[in-house]
């Protein structure tokens, strides 16, 4: 599974500190997981995600030192920011991310743990569908909620999904899912992180778009 086993996430510190360069280095490679839903629809998603990742970073290179971790971007921006923060600056770039983040980490997961729609089980519009109202819908407006309607409509069949993201390696579906459920182990130690450090400075929004 190259797609996402080349690109591990680091183990996090007993602190859960998430160091900003590492933390960098492992999502810049997540976009390319949409294009393996087989839909454009799912383009302004990747996009949105890839611009999240861009600005975090830029922030993070106007002082590598003083943003060392993803917290010291937060508690910096807080400062900065006044009354706008939370929702300036790499802090609501974060705040997104986070949610793209956890809707693949929900549909991984959900595949992992085997659940599927009885009536079409090589279709995985029910995972997708549980990771969107999981971890998307309540953050979107009634029209970005009918694009994804949309998406769901071109979703690619279970096993022609489970190709894509092993770059078309030769494997069993057992093995792959193996190897997905490896992957997600320190990818969502990661993301829990970056929502706990969210909660606890009150930095959450939940404003629609």
């Amino acid at each position: 599974m190259a797609l996402l086993m080349d690109h591990q996430f680091a183990p996090l510190p007993e602190s859960k500190e998430v160091v900003t360069k590492t933390f960098l280095e492992s999502v810049s490679h997540i976009p390319p997981f949409f294009d393996c839903l087989g839909s454009k629809v799912f383009a302004p998603v990747k996009s949105d995600i890839s611009g999240n990742i861009t600005k975090i970073r830029a922030i993070y290179e106007s002082d590598p030192e003083k943003y060392r971790t993803l917290q010291d971007i937060l508690v910096a921006e807080k400062d900065i920011y006044g009354a706008q923060w939370p929702k300036a600056g790499a802090t609501l770039a974060l705040m997104w991310l986070k949610r793209g983040l956890r809707f693949i980490q929900l549909l991984l997961q959900s595949l992992a743990d085997g659940e599927r729609d009885e009536n079409h089980p090589n279709l995985i519009r029910f995972n997708i569908t549980k990771a969107y109202e999981q971890a998307l819908k309540r953050y979107h407006g009634w029209i970005v909620q009918k694009v994804f309607q949309a998406a769901l409509l071109a979703a690619p069949y279970r096993s022609d999904f489970l190709k894509a993201i092993s770059k078309g390696q030769e494997m069993t579906e057992e093995d792959c899912l193996a190897q997905v459920r490896q992957f997600l182990v320190n990818y969502t130690t990661t993301i829990d992180a970056i929502f706990e450090m969210f909660f606890s400075m009150n930095a959450e929004l939940d404003y629609t778009v």
